[in-house]
């Protein structure tokens, strides 16, 4: 139950199918058990309406981005105001002919939308083809603010990179959430799953305490394979959400899906923040060096 200060957030970890509209039901029916068990704030994985199709590389496959407004936005927007909650859309944006996007849109608690966010860092790896796809982000890092508090969205490959969560921070988020899509490669499981798994979770657990802020990862469950064939990903679920100070306080399983709740009492990031003020210590007159893309031996040293 929420009071003053705290609030309950929900993780949609699901399996996501070939057909778009049956993933949208599955989706809008999760989001309205959140809903009924008390969740302010609902977050579906990235690229949710579909499988995620970056496996390969097919011109055909631009048919399933959408525009925003669109099939999943304007259903999800209705959803929102009708059940008074905040809903985290992930969508494959369509901005224009031959331009898409990896997008995130907040729909605020009486339907309307209250911020877009495009993916700023598009990774390129086996499996993961995602610069065929997508136009890396123009929007930058933004903090938007809801009925529920002022919150970041960032998107899976965003999940890796400190600048991206303190740049998020820096704008005012209290809250981070990542959509993501990311498992195993079937032949690395046995060998390096386990610790691929750990550090996709630490490095995130690690932007909660060095920014004070709560950090919410939601992925997808299931073993995906494209048409064309391969191993495919198995998706490792493990969703979770932690505190500023890193403390895990609900985490998924590896394989199920789930609607994984979580309170968070919004009071903790003062509290964590005032006894490692890690912000208050930053020497931003020393880090001009960070935009540069590496430091080469003819470089004198001095940022």
């Amino acid at each position: 139950m929420n009071t003053e200060n705290t609030l309950t957030i929900a993780l949609v970890q699901m399996a996501c199918g070939t057909g778009s509209q049956e993933n949208l039901d599955s989706a809008i029916g999760k989001v309205e058990e959140a809903a009924r068990r008390g969740a302010t704030v609902v977050c579906l994985p990235e690229l949710f309406c579909s499988q995620y199709f970056c496996q390969t590389e097919d011109t055909a496959l631009f048919d399933l981005a959408e525009s925003i407004p669109g099939p999943s936005t304007e259903a999800l927007s209705k959803v929102a105001g009708q059940l008074n909650v905040v809903i985290v859309v992930p969508v494959f944006e369509r901005r224009t002919a031959g331009m898409y996007h990896n997008s995130v849109v907040v729909i605020d608690s009486d339907g309307s939308m209250a911020g877009l966010y495009r993916k700023m860092h598009i990774p390129d790896d086996p499996a993961y083809y995602e610069k065929f796809y997508f136009t890396p982000g123009d929007k930058g890092f933004q903090a938007i603010r809801t009925s529920a508090g002022t919150i970041g969205t960032l998107i899976c490959w965003d999940q890796w990179y400190p600048e991206a969560a303190r740049l998020t921070t820096l704008r005012g988020a209290g809250m981070l959430f990542y959509p993501t899509a990311i498992g195993w490669h079937p032949s690395e499981k046995a060998r390096e799953g386990e610790s691929q798994r750990s550090a996709w979770q630490t490095i995130q657990r690690s932007h909660a305490i060095a920014n004070g802020v709560f950090v919410a990862a939601v992925n997808r469950v299931g073993h995906e394979q494209p048409d064309t064939g391969g191993d495919g990903i198995e998706f490792w679920g493990s969703s979770f959400v932690c505190d500023p100070f890193g403390v895990v306080l609900a985490e998924a399983s590896i394989d199920k899906e789930e609607i994984l709740l979580a309170e968070v009492n919004v009071n903790r990031v003062e509290e964590v923040r005032r006894h490692w003020p890690f912000l208050r210590d930053r020497r931003v007159d020393a880090y001009g060096g960070i935009t540069k893309r590496f430091f080469d031996q003819s470089d004198d040293g001095e940022c």
